[in-house]
């Protein structure tokens, strides 16, 4: 890895924090901008953005990438190399609540980035996507799949991303690297994924709210490995789609259920709900592409993950208590 300049947007996320911290390490120059909304806790994503403060070589901006004006000057102020684009809104139920911001983050700004990119003449974006583009899909789930039938707003908004980078790419010769992400999980997770709401809500007593029987299954992916497929995907390659998955068989949401019991050695209370019809049954990365083009493939297996981020829960547990779920 040389010496570049690169700009991270949702530099507080979880992957845009991991992220960060390598490039930083492997001699890159970062900018970090986030909105810092609230869509989740905002102390989390300070106590993330708090590691990279003072690094040499980082620069945080607070700055929403929806801002097209304030978007501009920032590109016009450094010479990026590439762009990362980790800035979303996550999560399947919340886009059915307000599918508006789904739209204009995940799509819209996708498109401030990439018209400033044609601007400013910058080659390289490696863009994040989702698994859940591949609902009713047939397992496991290949890259050519035909997505065109998008079961949620954040789905939606995902696809309309992708195309758009798709265009851009074959207008104004891009090189963009779409990665679906699949079930990423590990240490200063979101807190409104399962992982990290199972383990507070086990280890306080408090009941879990699981839609379904907990049959369904995820491919669960360790985000040390999703934030080394991120970096492995800046390399040229012209306009592809990459799984970065598991690429195991899926497991289900009881066994990570049951680890964490037997893990804190305390019994999870258990309030099944309906399952939302916006939601995908199993999850099952094809990673034959990422291990061709990217020579990737996940090292840290689903105990070891989960180990690790149980870990990090207990070591943090006098202030991750607070934290709103």
């Amino acid at each position: 890895m040389g010496k570049n300049k690169v700009l991270v947007t949702g530099v507080s996320g979880f992957i845009g924090s991991k992220t960060t911290q390598v490039l930083l390490d492997n001699d890159f120059e970062v900018v970090g901008i986030d909105n810092m909304n609230d869509y989740y806790d905002v102390r989390l994503k300070q106590h993330r953005l708090a590691q990279l403060q003072g690094k040499p070589g980082f620069e945080f901006v607070k700055l929403d990438i929806e801002n097209l004006s304030k978007l501009d000057r920032l590109f016009e102020k450094h010479n990026f190399d590439s762009v990362i684009n980790l800035a979303a809104r996550a999560g399947v139920r919340y886009s059915m609540i307000n599918p508006h911001v789904y739209m204009t983050t995940n799509a819209n700004a996708t498109l401030n980035l990439l018209e400033l990119m044609r601007k400013y003449e910058i080659k390289k974006m490696v863009l994040a996507s989702t698994s859940s583009l591949y609902a009713g899909q047939p397992m496991p789930f290949k890259e050519t799949l035909p997505v065109n039938q998008p079961i949620s707003p954040y789905a939606a908004s995902k696809k309309a991303a992708e195309m758009m980078a798709y265009a851009y790419s074959y207008q104004y010769d891009l090189d963009i690297s779409v990665v679906r992400f699949f079930t990423v999980y590990g240490p200063a997770g979101r807190p409104d994924m399962s992982i990290f709401r199972f383990i507070k809500w086990i280890d306080q007593g408090d009941t879990i709210e699981l839609f379904g029987d907990g049959s369904q299954s995820r491919d669960f992916t360790y985000i040390d490995d999703i934030v080394n497929g991120v970096l492995k995907a800046l390399k040229p390659l012209g306009f592809e789609i990459i799984n970065l998955g598991g690429g195991n068989n899926p497991i289900s949401i009881n066994y990570t259920i049951e680890f964490i019991e037997n893990y804190l050695n305390k019994k999870a209370n258990i309030e099944n709900k309906p399952f939302h019809k916006a939601d995908i049954l199993e999850t099952w990365a094809d990673i034959s592409k990422a291990k061709k083009l990217l020579d990737w493939e996940p090292s840290i297996e689903l105990d070891e993950g989960l180990t690790r981020t149980l870990d990090w829960y207990l070591n943090n547990k006098d202030w991750l208590k607070d934290i709103e779920l």
